[in-house]
Parts: structure tokens; C-alpha cells; sequence
């Protein structure tokens, strides 16, 4: 039975206002663990599913990203579906069991099952029949999988309002990131609130203690990303010898410095940072757009 067994950002909180130079140290730290837990995997032919779900720009494939840049590609997969048929969406359950993990091998989710709970309600892409019944049946469905042996984590990143729109905004602007932006996205931003209606029903109505939410604070993207790095390797038992240990809040805290047009800019935070450096790029490519027209 559901029983809002939410885990959230409040669990871990050794990486807040984490410094790059101490981030990459600890990614690498935690990417060492994970290695070692995929080839516990391997050995023993167990079954890991992690799913990332979230609003848009929550920094999911980022946090994937990192997971499994130094994982052995042979022995994982990564799952982003797109535009489901007619067929996939009768049968929901059957377009994503396809993708679970075989024996020996780690799935990550791009977004999973729960589009059916989230964006698909809010969007109309699904009936209300077809959104009760995913609500009534997802949380037997995952158990018995479980209770089959699979070792399933569901994050959710959770990122505010403002965060969202700056992320958006980046995209737009940055020649390299540009395509990840789409009208559908704002269309989604619009209906911010029926979202958030739909996202506390979810945590409500689908999680237990077998199967509970993982709920990450994502407004920072370096925090986000060893946080759920951090509680995969502490909610599997991989035989490791000695747990690990997290660095210490002291040893981790750092400010960040920029300089536009002249100006320093210190003691900023890593969002601050972000912010001024979006500036910065976009003032760049503003001044290279120039150019190229005047030499035309």
C-alpha cells in the first residue's frame, strides 16, 4: 500500500554549494564505487533499473551523463523513448517492461513509465481511464518486479520555477544547446501548477516502502548529480569492504569568481556564476553574429 514514503533532498546535504574542483574530485570518487558495483552486477547477474523523471531542464540526461561516462557500455543501457504509438500506449506497461535490465546489466530511464502519472495527464495525451489505471496498477507492477529481483530506484529531479527558465532561456541562446529546446517545452512551462497537481499525486499514490520516491533537489545540477550518485551506491549492498564516505560540508563549500566587461564578479555562488557566464556567452555570440554580417 502507498505510503508517501518520499525521500527527499533534505537526506543528503554534504554538496550543497559544492565547489567544481571539489565536485570533479568527489564524481570521480563516486564513479570508482560505481564501476564496482556494475561489476557486481556482472558477476552475479543482478538487475538494476534507475529511472530520472522530472519537469523539462531538470538536468535528467546531465545526471545520466555522469553516471555512466565511466561505466562499461556493454553491460548497461540508456532508455529515452519517444512519441509512443497507438499500440505502446494501449499497452503501457509492455513498451517499457521490453526495456527492463537482463541479467548482468544496469537500464537508466530518461524519463520512464511515469509520463503516464506527469506529462501525459497534463498534456491530454492519455484518457483519464488510461491515467486511473496506470495510478492503480504501478505500484503492484513494480513490486512484483521486485519481488522478481530486479533493484529498481525512482528519481525524481526537482527543480523551481525560476531555475527552469534560466535553463530554457541558455538553451535558446547557446549554439550548442540550442536544439534542446522546443515550443512544446513552454507549452509545458504554462501549466506549471496542473504539473505540480499531478507530481504530489504521484508521490501520494506511488510510492511504498518497497518502492519509494527519490526526491532530489536539482536546482543545482553538481548537487543533483552526486547526490543520486551517492544514494545508489548506499541503497545497494555491492560487497563493498568499507562504506564510503562522503566529503565533509567543510572541506566542500566554494565561491566562484567571473569577470564581464571589465568587472570582477567574486564570491559568487554556482548558480550566481552560471547566470553571469550565460551573459557573457551571449554577449559573445551576439558580437560574432555582428561580424559575420559585416563581412557579408
Amino acid at each position: 500500500m502507498p505510503n508517501t514514503k518520499v525521500v527527499t533532498e533534505s537526506v543528503f546535504q554534504f554538496y550543497d554549494n559544492i565547489g567544481y574542483s571539489s565536485y570533479s574530485h568527489e564524481k570521480k570518487r563516486l564513479q570508482i564505487e560505481l564501476l564496482n558495483l556494475q561489476q557486481w552486477v556482472v558477476e552475479n547477474n543482478m538487475r538494476v533499473a534507475l529511472t530520472f523523471d522530472g519537469r523539462d531542464a531538470a538536468g535528467k540526461g546531465s545526471t545520466i551523463k555522469r553516471f555512466v561516462e565511466n561505466l562499461m557500455p556493454k553491460y548497461l543501457q540508456v532508455v529515452e523513448l519517444g512519441t509512443p504509438t497507438k499500440s505502446e500506449s494501449k499497452r503501457w506497461f509492455d513498451r517499457y517492461r521490453k526495456h527492463l535490465p537482463n541479467k548482468g546489466e544496469i537500464v537508466f530511464f530518461d524519463r520512464s513509465w511515469y509520463n503516464r502519472a506527469l506529462i501525459e495527464p497534463v498534456m491530454g495525451y492519455c484518457t483519464k481511464t488510461q491515467y486511473k489505471y496506470f495510478m492503480n496498477k504501478v505500484l503492484d507492477w513494480e513490486e512484483a518486479l521486485i519481488d522478481d529481483g530486479l533493484i529498481l530506484i525512482k528519481f525524481y529531479l526537482s527543480v523551481d520555477r525560476q531555475t527552469q527558465l534560466y535553463r530554457f532561456e541558455e538553451r535558446i541562446v547557446h549554439p550548442l544547446k540550442y536544439w534542446k529546446y522546443s515550443k512544446n517545452d513552454e507549452l509545458v512551462r504554462n501549466k506549471w501548477d496542473i504539473f505540480t497537481k499531478y507530481k504530489e499525486q504521484m508521490f501520494s499514490r506511488t510510492s511504498s516502502s518497497i518502492s519509494p520516491w527519490v526526491k532530489v533537489n536539482s536546482t543545482n545540477k553538481l548537487h543533483a548529480r552526486l547526490t543520486c550518485m551517492l544514494y545508489t551506491i548506499l541503497a545497494i549492498d555491492y560487497g563493498q569492504e568499507t562504506p564510503f564516505n562522503p566529503l565533509q560540508i567543510d572541506k566542500i563549500e566554494q565561491r566562484y569568481r567571473i569577470e564581464v566587461d571589465g568587472v570582477p564578479f567574486s564570491g559568487l555562488s554556482y548558480q550566481q556564476y552560471n547566470v553571469l557566464k550565460s551573459v557573457v556567452q551571449g554577449e559573445k555570440l551576439k558580437d560574432q553574429n555582428k561580424k559575420k554580417r559585416r563581412e557579408v
